[in-house]
């Protein structure tokens, strides 16, 4: 029996994530993917790149919604999906992650009686001042196929109430998508474009409202950083909307200003992941970056207070540090109390895709 299966991806951390699942696929004749782009990352060259170097097959339909506020993406979402849906008659609806896309898609598949499938489902920040948060508890609460990356996961749908055979703990397709490129990413010459010597620089993202948004915040980690450049030349790779924000609050001159901090627009898949690996440490407020230092074994300060993804904590480098630049500075003085742990997270193997894709094809097979 065939099975017709939409897979949606609209931001950059998702086309991470698919990458492996379509591989994955392949094994399986009788599944017939559907690539569905909706174009909530806005960014179209940058897009384009990531598909390239993932090798990503061009969707077969791009929504092309661009940025916007969360109700307006999320609504224009829903709008161009619906019809999909009549046109193709999915027998499956997957979703990744927790961005706009994921629960607009997931809303739309389950009121037209779509089976949905969750990949990264069941984890927690406990912060529903995070957008991702809210998407994340409500696409769980309308999915069928809950599949989970870390067992913290899986003991959170428990408490929810979801019925166990809903759950299915299969690791971590980002890192699918880390071990495959790892070795090609370190032959670039992306350190030798940023004048950099492995092991002897920091790595910065920062995206989330809480830290961007909000001038104190932000000018106590800019305050950091500027500190810290005098110690260890940093590179930050800047979203185009914290950069915005940086410029409103007037720390952007500040910042693009330092000898050894520099801003860099957002990079291709295979350029940072060399950044990753090669990096003294990393700065970010990322849920993925928190997951793949975690394997890179790099250390990883994670400028919140608060974490969805725990095992990064107590099974990888991973340490959450408040967004103030005292903290800041402290956490950069601890860096060598920072080691690896012996074990990596279970099932964060390479192959997760597979996993998920024999459980799609068991469900089906047994309907």
């Amino acid at each position: 029996m065939a099975i017709r299966l939409i897979n949606i991806c609209g931001a950059r951390p998702n086309f991470m994530k698919i990458a492996p699942l379509l591989q994955a696929y392949r094994a399986y004749p009788q599944i017939e993917p559907v690539l569905v782009h909706t174009g909530q990352h806005y960014d179209e060259n940058m897009s384009r790149l990531f598909f390239e170097q993932l090798h990503i097959p061009p969707p077969d339909i791009n929504l092309e919604v661009g940025s916007g506020s969360h109700a307006r993406q999320t609504a224009l979402i829903m709008q161009r999906f619906e019809p999909l849906l009549e046109q193709y008659h999915p027998d499956a609806v997957l979703v990744v992650g927790d961005v706009n896309s994921t629960i607009a898609c997931g809303l739309v598949a389950v009121k037209q009686g779509v089976p949905l499938l969750h990949v990264e489902a069941g984890l927690r920040s406990f912060d529903r001042s995070m957008p991702e948060e809210i998407n994340r508890l409500l696409t769980d609460a309308i999915s069928e196929l809950l599949f989970v990356s870390e067992p913290s996961g899986v003991e959170n749908l428990r408490r929810e109430g979801h019925p166990e055979e809903q759950i299915h703990l299969v690791g971590n397709v980002m890192i699918d998508s880390l071990r495959q490129h790892l070795e090609i990413a370190r032959r670039s010459d992306t350190l030798q474009c940023f004048h950099l010597t492995p092991s002897q620089y920091g790595v910065i993202t920062l995206h989330r409202p809480g830290n961007v948004d909000h001038p104190d915040t932000a000018r106590e980690i800019v305050t950091a950083l500027i500190e810290l450049q005098h110690q260890l030349p940093l590179i930050f790779c800047i979203h185009p909307r914290t950069r915005s924000r940086f410029e409103q609050f007037g720390l952007w001159t500040l910042l693009s200003n330092q000898p050894h901090l520099q801003c860099s627009e957002p990079l291709g898949y295979l350029e940072f992941l060399h950044l990753l690996a090669d990096a003294r440490v990393v700065l970010t407020d990322s849920g993925g970056i928190q997951e793949e230092t975690t394997i890179l074994g790099v250390p990883c300060l994670t400028l919140r207070e608060n974490t969805e993804r725990p095992i990064t904590l107590t099974s990888g480098t991973n340490r959450l540090v408040p967004p103030r630049r005292s903290a800041i500075i402290t956490a950069i003085q601890q860096l060598d109390q920072i080691t690896r742990p012996a074990t990596t997270p279970p099932l964060w193997d390479g192959h997760a895709a597979e996993r998920i894709a024999g459980v799609i094809v068991d469900y089906f097979q047994g309907a």
